[in-house]
Order: C-alpha cells, then sequence, then structure tokens
C-alpha cells in the first residue's frame, strides 16, 4: 500500500470544555477526491483548521506524505469559506489570484512575469480571465468562489482543501466546480471537500469521511456511504433524507437530530473560537 496523502491519528481538538472531534482517525491515499460529511457542528472546518495548523489539538499527530504538515506545507492548497475574506478590500482578481504564489516566492520577493501568467491561467482554467482586473468587490458569489480556485490553483500543490467551495454558488460555477475537482484528481492530486449535499456525494467524489465528533466511517464512497453510517452520522435526519430524496441535511428543513453519543471530558489546550 503507497504512503497515505494524509494521516489524521488519535485527533482531538476542543473548545474550552467542550470536545469538538474526538479520537479521529482518517486515512486518505493520494489521488483522493474526498468529501468530508456530517451535521452541523460535526466537526468538518476544525478537522480541516486542525490539520493546517491553523488551531492547536489537544491530542493527535497529522501527517502529510509521511511528515508533518509545517515540513509540508509548500505541498497544501487551501480554499477557505467565501465568508472568511473581507470582499470590500481594494485589490482587483489578478492580484489575490497572485497570492497564491507568495508561499515560493518568499518574503522578500514580489510577484513578477511568471507569477502572472500563472495567475491568468489559472483564472482561464476558472472562467474568470476576463475579470482579472474587476476589483472583487464587485463579483458576485460564483464569481468569488471562482477566485478563490484560481488561488489555489497556481499554488500548483499536491494536496488541497476546501471548505464547502459550492454554498451559495449558482448551478454554472458548481459544474466549473466539480470539473476542476475531476481534473486536479486526474493529475493524481489529492483533494479534501467539506460538503453538505448528501444527494451528490457519489456523482463529485470516490472517498468520503463521515464525521460527527468523533469519525463514524471513512474510505470509497461505495464501501462506506451507506444508510447505516449516513443513519449513525445524522441521526434520526436519515429517514427524512431517504423519504423526500433531495440528499440534503434534513437540519435545512427544521428536523431534529439526536445528540451524539456524550464524550468524556478530556485534558485540552485551550484555543480560539472557530465555527466547525
Amino acid at each position: 500500500m503507497s504512503e497515505p496523502a494524509i494521516e489524521v491519528t488519535d485527533l482531538t481538538v476542543a473548545y474550552g470544555d467542550k470536545p469538538v472531534l474526538w479520537d479521529v482517525d482518517v486515512q486518505v491515499p493520494p489521488g483522493a477526491l474526498m468529501a468530508i460529511v456530517g451535521p452541523n457542528g460535526a466537526g468538518k472546518t476544525t478537522l480541516i483548521k486542525a490539520i493546517l495548523g491553523l488551531l492547536t489539538p489537544a491530542a493527535g499527530q497529522v501527517l502529510i506524505y509521511g511528515k508533518p504538515y509545517k515540513e509540508q506545507r509548500h505541498l497544501v492548497g487551501y480554499v477557505p469559506q467565501r465568508g472568511t475574506v473581507d470582499w470590500d478590500f481594494p485589490t482587483s482578481v489578478l492580484d489575490v489570484v497572485m497570492m497564491g504564489r507568495y508561499g515560493a516566492l518568499g518574503w522578500f520577493r514580489r510577484p513578477g512575469p511568471r507569477e502572472r501568467a500563472l495567475a491568468l491561467d489559472a483564472l482561464e482554467k476558472v472562467g474568470m480571465q476576463a475579470y482579472a482586473h474587476r476589483q472583487i468587490s464587485q463579483l458576485s458569489g460564483g464569481q468569488q468562489q471562482r477566485t478563490f480556485l484560481a488561488r489555489a490553483l497556481v499554488q500548483d500543490a499536491q494536496v488541497y482543501f476546501m471548505d464547502e467551495p459550492f454554498q451559495g454558488v449558482d448551478a454554472t460555477t458548481e459544474r466549473a466546480i466539480v470539473s476542476l475537482l475531476k481534473e486536479l484528481r486526474t493529475a493524481g492530486k489529492t483533494v479534501c471537500v467539506v460538503h453538505h449535499d448528501l444527494q451528490t456525494v457519489p456523482e463529485y467524489f470516490d472517498w468520503v469521511t463521515l464525521l460527527n465528533v468523533r469519525r463514524i466511517a471513512s474510505g470509497p464512497v461505495s464501501e462506506v456511504f451507506t444508510e447505516e453510517n449516513l443513519r449513525l452520522t445524522y441521526g434520526g435526519r436519515v429517514a427524512f433524507l431517504s423519504r423526500n430524496g433531495n440528499g440534503r441535511e434534513a437540519g435545512d428543513q427544521g428536523s431534529s437530530m439526536p445528540n451524539p453519543t456524550p464524550t468524556p471530558p478530556l485534558p485540552y489546550t485551550p484555543t480560539p473560537q472557530i465555527g466547525g
């Protein structure tokens, strides 16, 4: 078996005295296109941020191709949620995309013609080259998301993490994102996506991690994306999911969900409040 692209072992994260992730183990093979799925508050965004070193876990280990993230950060690209960015900041689409090259350039080099060419090429791939000189404040939600994706592409990473890239985008943008994800997979990249639309998981992804504070299951979609595992992940919501057939979290329709299995108190390292 080849070395995992991502290996998470015994990962526990707490905010105050509340565990948000508890003893989570996940292995993702190179070239996987993985959905991270679970109800609101399950720890999906927290998992990504813990892997990226953006918060300090209480316990556990994260490896990227067998080494700690700090040694491998040049291999990793990150697309955060759109809501975390000040879109009124006075800068252009092209400048935002070129920011993806800062890690490769280092602190004291400015982007040059090569970085500009790479940024324009990435914008073309996401259908945004015509908007290169537009202020980001003038973009629609779908255009903002494509700009984020272009910024990740110029990093030329081996592993990508994307936090809800489909949220609030139009159908055209969603198709463009799916096409891009599959291109990355074909190129051998590993892509992990926080995703909410259960109906599209089998169509869009080949690997899935089901999460609700604990890891419920992780593996090929064909093996672990089952009704039983969904029931364990979403509790009573799964019956609703089966009845209405739209595959979205029943919580969006006002259904209630039993609390996850209680977890015992644990020692923790205090961390800032970050949504999960």
